[in-house]
């Protein structure tokens, strides 16, 4: 079941966030689409090994949200900003974001994980169920799943 995991978790996050980094880096950052390229494929191999982690640190954080929509997408959007917007920074500063470029594409980073925090949440639960797995978040972590 590790495996299985590991898969749904890493298949969400490089579908989810190819596509919303494309839009964050060419439209909010204002990178040329050679620098968007080389940050998306950099994104696609450090997605690798950080999409699990994320899936856990998520499934944890998910334990404070309450049974409400708003709850939830507070929680989701605290998991997501929490762990993604520092290693998007990373990205897009060595494929070549600098200075106001940098600083605009990190605060347009932060904005869209706010606001796609529980939109990812629930795309990440629908990807997991595909693979057989069950929703994250309702029970404790456990690295052996």
């Amino acid at each position: 079941m590790h495996r299985t995991a590991f898969f749904a978790d890493t298949t969400a996050l490089i579908l989810f966030f190819t596509t919303t980094g494309i839009i964050n880096e060419r439209w909010i950052a204002g990178m040329a689409w050679e620098q968007v390229l080389h940050a998306r494929l950099i994104g696609a191999v450090l997605m690798v090994p950080v999409a699990r982690p994320y899936g856990l640190w998520r499934d944890w954080v998910m334990q404070c949200a309450g049974s409400s929509r708003v709850s939830k997408l507070l929680w989701d959007s605290v998991a997501l900003m929490s762990f993604q917007v520092p290693i998007y920074m990373v990205i897009i500063a060595f494929s070549g974001a600098s200075g106001s470029g940098l600083v605009r594409g990190t605060l347009g980073a932060a904005l869209m994980m706010l606001l796609l925090g529980r939109p990812y949440g629930a795309f990440l639960n629908w990807v997991r169920r595909l693979f057989g797995l069950p929703p994250g978040g309702e029970r404790p972590m456990s690295l052996g799943d």
